[in-house]
């Protein structure tokens, strides 16, 4: 069975390829005309100017010479340096380039290796490449990340995804500048995550007539186990106070249970947490007051305030 496939397949290929082989070093002396596609490159652009339209990548180009030659050409094209050269100098706003004249005019512009030997007879298309202009821009704008997490249980993202750096330079005509506010970064998803997560990700193109300052960025995300933590002597503050009143509160600190990130709490100070009472709610006839607590805003909640009310000692100053 195995020979059988070998003599249906294997053989016929290989006589193919032999074959091929024998058309390239003895028939391809021969000369032939083909069409190639040869990368276009637009020089010479005023350094207060940016493309207002995009220029054409390739353009396809009818070629002549020996099979040979227009074989090794075909393998190596696009590293061997052959292109098709326009030069800007001089275009303040619009120009159009009707090729094969220009290329008739200034046959240096069409830039093939000697050493293949070529002779480059027409440009196929495009037959015409229009210029257009502006004046260049430069701005700063911030860069959104377009990151998901989803935690696994039990665990918190400390804060928000940080951006290294979080503004970028982008260049390009003014035109399409004015109206770009941000640029974002490619969407990524990361899935039960509980580790810290960091890297590198590619900022989102918003055209090639637009340069970025850098192309990727680096990102960091904290990410932290959740658990629990009891802060003491956490101050008691009377805020707005009245003239001529003294105003003491009972007792002076509090404590309480704060929820986050293990490492995030671990860190935290009594001083960092706000525990405060409204002078402006005071009335002779009521002694104790709940208290106004606020904690750090990445800090994911708080419990157990102890004790849960604060009595307000007032006593107008003589005088």
């Amino acid at each position: 069975m195995n020979r059988l496939l070998a003599q249906k397949f294997v053989l016929p290929i290989g006589a193919f390829g032999l074959a091929f082989l024998l058309w390239i070093f003895v028939v391809s002396g021969n000369t032939y005309s083909t069409v190639m596609q040869l990368p276009i490159e637009a020089r010479n652009l005023n350094a207060q100017k940016a493309h207002r339209k995009e220029v054409p990548e390739f353009a396809s180009v009818l070629l002549q010479g020996t099979g040979r030659d227009l074989f090794k050409a075909y393998l190596v094209r696009r590293f061997a340096g052959f292109k098709l050269v326009l030069d800007l100098e001089g275009i303040s706003q619009e120009y159009e380039f009707v090729l094969n004249e220009y290329f008739d005019q200034y046959p240096q512009k069409v830039v093939l290796p000697s050493a293949y030997k070529l002779k480059f007879i027409e440009v196929i298309y495009p037959s015409r490449i229009k210029i257009s202009l502006d004046e260049i821009l430069v701005k700063t704008v911030p860069v959104k990340p377009m990151i998901k997490v989803e935690l696994d249980d039990g665990y918190i993202n400390i804060g928000s995804i940080n951006l290294y750096p979080q503004e970028i330079e982008i260049t390009g005509p003014k035109e399409d500048l004015v109206s770009v506010t941000q640029v974002l970064t490619y969407p990524d998803t990361f899935l039960q995550a509980r580790e810290p997560l960091s890297g590198w990700i590619d900022i989102q193109s918003i055209g090639r007539l637009i340069e970025f300052s850098q192309n990727e960025i680096e990102f960091s995300i904290d990410i932290q186990q959740i658990s629990e933590r009891i802060i003491v002597d956490i101050p008691v503050l009377v805020i707005n106070k009245r003239n001529k009143f003294r105003v003491f509160p009972s007792p002076q600190t509090v404590s309480l249970t704060v929820v986050g990130g293990m490492k995030q709490i671990a860190n935290l100070n009594s001083d960092e947490i706000n525990v405060t009472v409204d002078f402006n709610n005071w009335i002779l006839q009521k002694q104790f007051y709940e208290p106004n607590v606020e904690i750090p805003s990445t800090v994911l909640d708080w419990r157990d305030l102890s004790p849960r009310t604060i009595e307000l000692g007032v006593a107008r100053e003589a005088g």
